[in-house]
């Protein structure tokens, strides 16, 4: 018996003895009775229906909870409740049918939370989200740009150039400090106090690129992050004052990033468009376009099965508009956005919770993009080698192991 029909009994009966000593009559006491009782009765029922949500939310933890009864009751072997409990979770995640989407139980998640924390590398601390909003920092790397800056574990960030993150979940705070790599700004902590973190000094850029002997400007794109797009724009101008012909844009291997790095690429090299579409869990759309202002030269771009996330909108944009071939192997198909939302027993939940259509509305997601010329590498460890394309007198630009640059270059001969 819990503890709230205990309560409601003791009192029920309290409230008769004080009828009796009153000296009410016999039926008005039952009266009475029935309308307390029903009025406790009702309270202690919405009480219950708002702590799980509402009455179908009832009814299916109750089916749960029966089901698990059930098997820990007649099971002839042992039943472990926690696995149990993992299982039925994972499972709830796994009807979805979204392989981005899944379950960590506890232990997994601890683990996860190691692994992730490495992809603030590159400013060298992890972060934990407080109950208070702000996300206090667990450790800092030694010779980062964050321990040069100051920041020490303990700390809590409160805003981030300006912008506020009480609200925000751990997903949303990488994504924002991704979108300041390669700038200085400003992290401000408890007591208003800041700190300004220069990743100027050791920004990397993610474009490589050369003029090939054909007249092709070759572009590799290793991700998206902060800069990578006004890096790719500066490599296309100098090949342009080169007087490349074509280029080939390289994305395989590509692990996405920020799909406004994308989104300003896509800008450079199409007229006044409708890019993509992003659409967030309750419908909204925000619509990335470009101006008038565009290139226009024959273009390749080469894709695999590394290829992931805004690359692959990059790419199918392109394609759907006929302003590039896309040539290699069908690419991953992530391109919706996930986050990570903690249970209160130590659990997470790794969910999706945007997707990206192009501007035709087609969803990629868990399909990827398909290229109009399939070919793969006999070598795959060749992607990206172009030797004899670039120079010396024995080079021509059919010498180099890559095949699917060399068909491209052959392509745009």
């Amino acid at each position: 018996m819990s503890r709230y029909t205990k309560r409601i009994l003791r009192k029920i009966l309290r409230f008769i003895i004080n009828l009796f000593n009153l000296g009410i009559p016999l039926k008005i006491v039952l009266l009475l009775l029935i309308v307390f009782t029903g009025t406790a009765i009702g309270v202690t029922y919405s009480r219950v229906m708002n702590s799980v949500g509402g009455k179908d939310e009832y009814e299916e933890a109750s089916r749960y909870i029966e089901l698990k009864n059930i098997i820990v009751d007649n099971y002839i072997g042992e039943a472990d409740r926690d696995k149990m409990a993992d299982s039925a979770a994972a499972a709830m995640v796994a009807c979805l049918s979204d392989k981005w989407s899944y379950y960590m139980s506890a232990d997994e998640y601890s683990t996860y939370q190691l692994y992730s924390s490495d992809e603030y590398a590159n400013i060298g601390i992890s972060l934990k989200k407080k109950d208070s909003g702000g996300f206090e920092i667990i450790s800092v790397n030694n010779d980062s740009v964050a321990a040069k800056a100051g920041l020490s574990p303990g700390m809590v960030i409160q805003s981030i150039d300006g912008v506020k993150v009480s609200d925000m979940n751990i997903d949303e705070v990488r994504t924002l400090i991704r979108s300041k790599m390669n700038t200085s700004f400003v992290i401000g902590l408890n007591g208003n106090n800041t700190v300004t973190i220069d990743c100027s000094s050791t920004y990397q850029s993610s474009v490589n690129y050369r003029l090939e002997k054909t007249m092709a400007g070759y572009v590799q794109i290793y991700d998206f992050d902060a800069g990578t797009a006004q890096d790719a724009i500066d490599a296309i101008e100098d090949l342009l004052f080169k007087d490349a012909e074509s280029l080939v844009i390289d994305l395989r291997g590509n692990s996405g990033g920020l799909y406004s790095e994308a989104a300003q690429l896509l800008d450079y090299l199409l007229p006044n468009y409708d890019m993509f579409i992003e659409v967030d869990n309750k419908g909204k759309e925000k619509v990335y376009s470009s101006d008038g202002m565009c290139i226009d030269l024959p273009t390749v771009v080469m894709i695999n099965s590394g290829t992931y996330g805004c690359s692959e909108i990059f790419a199918k944009v392109l394609q759907e508009y006929n302003k590039a071939t896309i040539l290699g192997e069908q690419s991953m198909g992530n391109v919706q956005s996930q986050e990570t939302f903690d249970l209160d027993d130590g659990a997470a939940i790794r969910l999706s919770t945007k997707m990206y259509l192009t501007a035709m509305r087609t969803d990629i997601s868990n399909i990827g993009v398909t290229p109009d010329i399939i070919i793969y590498n006999s070598d795959p460890s060749t992607v990206g080698t172009t030797s004899g394309t670039t120079g010396g007198q024995e080079g021509t630009a059919s010498t180099s192991e890559d095949e699917q640059l060399m068909e491209a270059l052959r392509y745009l001969s």
